[in-house]
């Protein structure tokens, strides 16, 4: 019912700022990086699907409000919460962010019937299952080959982009597997072979950051 969809998103938010809240005391914020971030991501979440703004209508823009919330957004809470947030990071994490908007398009193809009734222009509605399956494989190796290269030409971290390489690979091999060829019947086939490779993408990149950081 509503109420109990209402009772259990207070409870979350109440635990989420809870925990922020503690966990800026443990790390001794002068200023409640934790809780701005919840609040922050907390605002994102409602907005993606409640009016006026429901950002989930569009394709574009509530696919990177997901990308944006797997990858930017748990970065920056981790970067804040053990280290130091800094510009360059955020910077970063928006543009790989990209990446997380092509994973959530392939959530999208198999539920393109019901988002067309719904009148929810998802990228599949709007461009058709065809182009939305080369913007989705574009946007996921085009936004980490990018990263590789900032991280061999930027931060001469060549090691650390090598393996960054070695993990996109794969996902272009599960790619052609899967998704081109039925991104419908093969979403789930694809995102389970695939993303763990994003993943630990993700990971390489924030060690060599870290790495980078280090040395500073």
């Amino acid at each position: 019912s509503e109420q109990e969809v209402v009772v259990q998103f207070l409870a979350l938010l109440a635990a989420g700022i809870g925990t922020s809240v503690l966990l800026d005391k443990w790390a001794g914020h002068d200023f409640p990086i934790m809780l701005v971030l919840t609040l922050f991501g907390s605002l994102v979440s409602y907005i993606y699907s409640a009016p006026p703004l429901k950002l989930k209508q569009s394709g574009w823009i509530g696919n990177y409000a997901l990308g944006s919330s797997y990858i930017a957004l748990p970065w920056w809470a981790g970067q804040a919460l053990f280290g130091e947030l800094s510009l360059d990071v955020m910077v970063l994490t928006v543009l790989y962010s990209l990446a997380g908007l092509g994973i959530a398009i392939v959530n999208d193809f198999k539920s393109i019937e019901g988002d067309r009734k719904m009148g929810l222009q998802s990228l599949p509605v709007a461009f058709g299952v065809d182009t939305a399956k080369w913007i989705c494989v574009s946007t996921i190796d085009v936004t980490q080959l990018g990263v590789a290269g900032y991280l061999y030409a930027g931060l001469h971290q060549t090691t650390y982009a090598a393996v960054l390489l070695a993990l996109i690979l794969p996902q272009m091999f599960f790619q052609a597997k899967y998704l081109l060829p039925d991104p419908i019947a093969n979403d789930v086939k694809y995102q389970a072979s695939a993303q763990p490779f994003l993943v630990f993408g993700l990971l390489t990149t924030a060690l060599a950051i870290g790495h980078v950081n280090s040395m500073v």
